[in-house]
């Protein structure tokens, strides 16, 4: 069975638990079946990399780490951070604002 999430990719969110609660990013990858997401530039952890070539240098990366979906938040442009619901629109199902009913 697929996972459904209100959280897709490209979208705003919140970090509201963790070492960077309060920070907001775009999510660049959903991974459904760790239930995580990847935020940009956030969740930083500190990487050893093995070097490929000559030209290619290896040594500590930071890099962003999966966070889990339950830590994250949906951020409207108007409210902050807010839970999505759905409606239907004619034939579509939309993400709103629980808050203040925009379209997310």
């Amino acid at each position: 069975m697929i996972k459904k999430f209100k959280i897709r990719r490209d979208d705003t969110v919140e970090i509201i638990a963790g070492k960077d609660k309060g920070k907001r990013g775009t999510v660049v990858r959903v991974l459904r079946e760790k239930d995580r997401v990847i935020v940009s530039g956030l969740n930083l952890v500190k990487k050893a990399v093995k070097r490929r070539s000559q030209q290619d240098r290896g040594g500590i990366m930071e890099i962003e780490a999966p966070i889990h979906i339950s830590n994250v938040m949906l951020v409207c442009k108007k409210c902050g951070p807010v839970k999505a619901g759905y409606k239907i629109d004619g034939e579509k199902k939309i993400r709103v604002c629980r808050k203040c009913g925009e379209a997310l």
